[in-house]
């Protein structure tokens, strides 16, 4: 595993570093495993908490409804959104993805990155 970082900083004082997460990380909501990995990216910004974003291949794709919302980040770029299938129903936006982020920031295209305050759980272990 990389120990790579990227970091960049941006007008105002506005700074965004990506590096590799070594843990096990897993989204966990209604006793289901949403996603589980090794290899998942923590991108840190000012002002905002630390976001995990995990590789596609290691997430429950077939638990993942395409949303037609997106919104724009000045830092980041346009994200794309995901509906959460649960046994419970939907929950609405629960996820979203920087499918073609600005160049800065590139090494989250295509990842996904889950809120936490519609998942049960985002557990990081050693």
């Amino acid at each position: 595993m990389s120990d790579a970082s990227t970091s960049e900083k941006k007008p105002g004082g506005h700074t965004i570093v990506i590096r590799a997460n070594g843990h096990r990380v897993r989204v966990i909501h209604g006793g289901v495993t949403m996603a589980d990995t090794q290899a998942a990216l923590t991108l840190s910004e000012t002002g905002l908490p630390d976001v995990v974003y995990f590789p596609r291949e290691h997430v429950n794709m077939a638990r993942l409804e395409r949303s037609a919302h997106t919104s724009h980040c000045p830092f980041k770029g346009d994200a794309s959104y995901f509906h959460l299938r649960t046994e419970a129903g939907l929950i609405e936006n629960a996820v979203w993805s920087y499918e073609e982020p600005f160049e800065q920031v590139g090494q989250i295209r295509g990842y996904l990155a889950f809120y936490t305050s519609r998942v049960d759980r985002i557990d990081q272990t050693s």
